[in-house]
């Protein structure tokens, strides 16, 4: 039997499984066709390249499901978190990162390593079984010709939901009067951690002008029957979207007011606050957060411009949209994340229908170790489904109805209940906690 591993796609998912297998001892082949072909998200030519945020989101693994996974990861000497924490950049309770920096790191790491050769081919068809084990990571903008052929291989149409990024800002352009450091509730460890985001608070007038401005924006043109077709990943709305939903619907979302205090009039709750937060580690960047949008780049420049204080922003990027294309993998892929028909093919990352960064990374760790096992003839134990890589694991083979498969994140709602511990809001905090050392202990004694 060949022992190459093939991984196409050097994503999140593709980067983490190249790791993975290398320092196994795996030979891996690793596809990447960009920059010979490039897309319309990706800024560079970097390997691991987050498109959409700089965020890995909640870095608690005490009360968090996406914390959890980040141990997890960590504890299975993951190179995207363990990478992510070295960059890491103020952000209250959150892993957010300077995206660059991470991309070029990751990106050297994988092309020095002895065991993994890269290649800038596209790959527009599966390789054959006697070619060795493949992964196909190719995530939610993979190339029309390999979506193609899967389609062929695996007669199902693919399914699709739309997904947005949010605009960055130049530092020095924002007018710093009138705003505040501060996470929401304070969160965060240290002093830096508790003002990790910049606040732009609005009265109810600003903001009802700033919605009557957005519901009037030009937005991004589908084709006939896309949008009829294709729905929003509920995770990630435009805030567009949003605000068509209901005119306080963003006061309840990324504008939400809740758990701060301006310190310039301390008596005065803000009806609304727009979040900014360091984009990088200069700092010379800042995220809207959560701003995600669908608007043409002329209606983004006036409606965004109309934000207190950022009158005279200077945009570095500004938002757009892209079609996200997954699989149905409750009917398509085994308990291995294998295709049933084709038994040498894992998929792993967004392509399986996990949603975001940590968990795509987690599927492409977790299909490199089984596939490790497969090459080395070992026989794989599948991660307990209480911990966070193994609930996500079941959720996309198995425990998803596959007539309503939708992107997934993370959550505890994948967990199976602890016994003895009491449900309801008030014992969540209990509640979680005891998801979290359940999972530790098993996730440990799943990698011994």
């Amino acid at each position: 039997m060949n022992k190459t591993l093939h991984i196409i796609g050097a994503g999140m998912a593709g980067s983490e499984a190249a790791w993975q297998a290398a320092n196994q001892d795996v030979d891996v082949v690793m596809y990447e066709m960009r920059p010979k072909i490039k897309t319309f998200a990706h800024q560079t030519k970097n390997f691991a390249e987050m498109v959409c945020s700089n965020s890995f989101r909640s870095n608690d693994s005490e009360t968090n499901a996406v914390g959890l996974l980040h141990w997890e990861m960590k504890a299975a000497n993951g190179v995207i978190i363990k990478t992510a924490e070295k960059y890491r950049l103020p952000a209250g309770g959150a892993l957010a990162v300077d995206r660059i920096l991470l991309s070029e790191e990751i990106t050297t790491k994988l092309k020095n390593h002895p065991n993994i050769r890269i290649s800038n081919e596209e790959v527009t068809d599966l390789p054959p079984s006697e070619d060795g084990k493949t992964i196909v990571a190719t995530g939610p903008l993979t190339s029309s010709k390999l979506a193609n052929a899967i389609l062929e291989i695996t007669g199902q149409q693919s399914l699709a939901f739309f997904d947005a990024i949010a605009p960055i800002i130049h530092t020095d352009s924002v007018d710093l009067s009138k705003t505040w450091y501060q996470s929401r509730y304070d969160k965060g460890n240290t002093e830096i951690e508790k003002k990790a985001y910049l606040n732009r608070p609005m009265n109810k007038q600003q903001y009802d002008c700033f919605i009557s401005a957005l519901l009037k924006a030009e937005y991004t043109e589908f084709k006939p029957g896309e949008i009829d077709e294709t729905p929003y990943f509920e995770g990630c709305l435009p805030i567009e979207v949003m605000a068509q939903r209901g005119h306080e619907t963003l006061r309840f979302g990324p504008m939400k007011p809740v758990g701060l205090t301006n310190p310039h009039n301390p008596s005065e709750k803000p009806h609304a606050v727009v979040q900014l937060r360091q984009d990088n580690k200069l700092g010379t960047l800042l995220n809207i957060v959560g701003f995600q949008t669908k608007m043409k780049y002329g209606s983004q420049l006036e409606v965004l411009k109309m934000i207190p204080g950022l009158e005279n922003a200077n945009f570095a990027r500004l938002g757009g949209i892209h079609r996200n294309t997954f699989i149905n993998s409750p009917t398509l892929l085994d308990h291995e994340m294998r295709l049933k028909t084709h038994k040498h093919v894992r998929f792993a990352g967004q392509i399986t229908g996990v949603e975001g960064y940590v968990e795509s990374a987690a599927m492409g760790l977790l299909a490199a170790r089984l596939a490790i096992n497969e090459i080395k003839g070992k026989k794989s134990e599948l991660p307990p489904i209480e911990t966070a890589t193994g609930s996500l694991l079941n959720h996309i083979t198995k425990g998803a109805n596959k007539d309503t498969f939708q992107p997934m994140n993370v959550n505890f709602g994948l967990f199976p209940p602890v016994l003895g511990v009491k449900n309801g809001r008030r014992n969540r905090k209990e509640r979680y906690q005891a998801y979290t050392e359940r999972a530790k202990q098993s996730w440990l004694s799943w990698l011994k």
